[in-house]
């Protein structure tokens, strides 16, 4: 099933549920996969990595804001798109955690030969592409970070 698919059946069931804040996030998703369509060309579906880029784009969006919402003391408004964040985490892929994401970083360190900072954007490409859709790009950073430190 495509993820339209999934997202519209979502949207009936948010809207029998009258839950606004989904609702809010699955017409999101909505929009960008038209927007997306419309991009590459109307009559051609999105590939599953395409897909996945675009949800984690929605994601980090809303995580984004919610940071700057509490940073402003506007808690209230950060919950809502934390809530909303974590609506359109249920179209994408189970995360890895961090121990996972730990010892995948090693092995491509250790593989590609990889010995300080100079090699970080090397190996943040081996890792990205490795770890496509099952972690995001602001914690794969971090850990390479740490660990060619």
């Amino acid at each position: 099933m495509s993820l339209q698919t999934d997202v519209m059946t979502a949207m009936k069931t948010a809207m029998k549920a009258k839950d606004q804040n989904a609702l809010a996030s699955l017409r999101a998703i909505k929009s960008a996969i038209l927007t997306a369509q419309t991009e590459s060309g109307a009559s051609e579906e999105l590939s599953e990595e395409d897909e996945i880029k675009m949800l984690q784009k929605l994601v980090k969006q809303r995580k984004d804001s919610a940071a700057i919402y509490i940073e402003q003391d506007r808690a209230e408004m950060a919950q809502e798109e934390l809530a909303q964040a974590a609506v359109i985490e249920q179209f994408l892929p189970e995360q890895l955690g961090e121990e996972e994401i730990e010892k995948i970083v090693t092995a491509v360190i250790e593989k590609a030969g990889a010995s300080g900072m100079q090699d970080m954007g090397k190996v943040m490409g081996l890792v990205s592409q490795e770890l496509a859709g099952k972690a995001d790009g602001k914690t794969i950073s971090t850990i390479v970070r740490k660990k060619l430190a």
